[in-house]
């Protein structure tokens, strides 16, 4: 990455320089950010609780039509909290990470029960599932209001922006960025302050601007405020996180039919893939039974190599239902497991 000329070098920022950049992220969010996102239209708290968590770890453009159809399905807090968890995982099958589902349905619960959404930061982070960046969303883009925000995309820039040394989510390095985002969001006292458009560009500028591979460092905004840009040393930040080895775990799971029916129990509220139907999983490969089938799938911590076995017994003491496979749909269903079903039942 070539150096741009007369950038300083040194690594901290007065508070004219904070300013600045602040004030430069608004402009430039202005007029080259995104506006037309389903979640910015008409902006609620609710709106944004819902693409917050949806967007946790899953991009923009697979989040889009999983929202719209939400919100169709549960157009308020109070819809969503009178709803069914069953309807609720039905959903949001897909969209993987299910502990997101729970929790945006916990919240709902809870804001439905205060009788009024929470409107500021320490009311918001009382709401479960309501993490520190959540509440400063809700408070930027929903009330306008201060409301600091570090996620993945801001992580990247600001430890590229101040060229800060660590590896991400270790407790030194998130105390800086955190620092840094309570420096620089706008304080609504000031004059016309617009900390929607600023938490805004600084996800955009992360996205589409100073993303992990190939930044676009000559179309930055911030390039002369950049000290990774000033030491030539944009490739560094943020620091590689040590590469460890992922472990492969063996699972086994009952494939039970009769005819067209395939038989599914509901899992338990812990473990993996909880409160979602599910083919019936013993600690062991059943004793002399046929091979089925196999699916993997590739969890965060591990991975799961999971055979499939013919069986014919029902199972007992389980939440069950015998399920075809024009009513797969209806069921809230792991993405392997309902894309196994799939090609046995010969569903869509």
């Amino acid at each position: 990455m070539k150096r741009v000329n007369n950038i300083p070098s040194n690594t901290e920022s007065s508070e004219q320089d904070l300013q600045q950049i602040s004030a430069t992220v608004i402009a430039w969010q202005r007029s080259h950010g995104r506006h037309q996102l389903p979640w910015q239209q008409d902006v609620t708290p609710y709106k944004v609780l819902v693409s917050e968590l949806m967007l946790q770890q899953t991009q923009v453009a697979t989040v889009i039509p999983y929202f719209n159809r939400w919100m169709q399905a549960f157009p308020t807090v109070q819809a969503l909290a009178a709803a069914p968890e069953d309807e609720v995982m039905r959903l949001w099958q897909g969209l993987g990470y299910y502990a997101r589902a729970r929790n945006l349905l916990k919240a709902a619960r809870y804001i439905a029960e205060t009788g009024a959404f929470p409107a500021t930061l320490e009311a918001l982070l009382k709401v479960p599932g309501v993490g520190r960046y959540t509440a400063g969303a809700i408070m930027s883009f929903a009330y306008q209001q201060y409301g600091p925000i570090v996620d993945g995309n801001v992580r990247r820039l600001y430890c590229r922006l101040f060229a800060l040394n660590g590896v991400p989510n270790t407790p030194l390095l998130e105390k800086q960025l955190w620092a840094k985002a309570e420096l620089l969001t706008p304080l609504h006292q000031q004059a016309h302050p617009d900390c929607r458009s600023f938490a805004q560009g600084l996800l955009d500028l992360g996205a589409t601007i100073c993303k992990p591979r190939q930044p676009l460092c000559e179309q930055c905004p911030l390039a002369q405020h950049c000290q990774a840009l000033a030491q030539n040393r944009i490739a560094e930040f943020p620091n590689a996180k040590p590469k460890k080895t992922v472990p492969v775990k063996e699972g086994h799971f009952l494939l039970i039919r009769q005819q067209q029916q395939v038989l599914l129990v509901k899992r338990p509220g812990i473990g993996i893939w909880p409160a979602l139907w599910c083919l019936p999983q013993p600690e062991q490969a059943p004793p002399d039974a046929e091979l089925a089938g196999q699916f993997s799938h590739q969890f965060t911590h591990y991975k799961l190599e999971a055979k499939v076995w013919l069986a014919g017994v029902e199972l007992q003491n389980a939440e069950q239902a015998w399920v075809d496979a024009a009513n797969l749909a209806d069921f809230g269903l792991p993405a392997p497991v309902r894309l196994y079903l799939q090609s046995v039942l010969g569903a869509d």
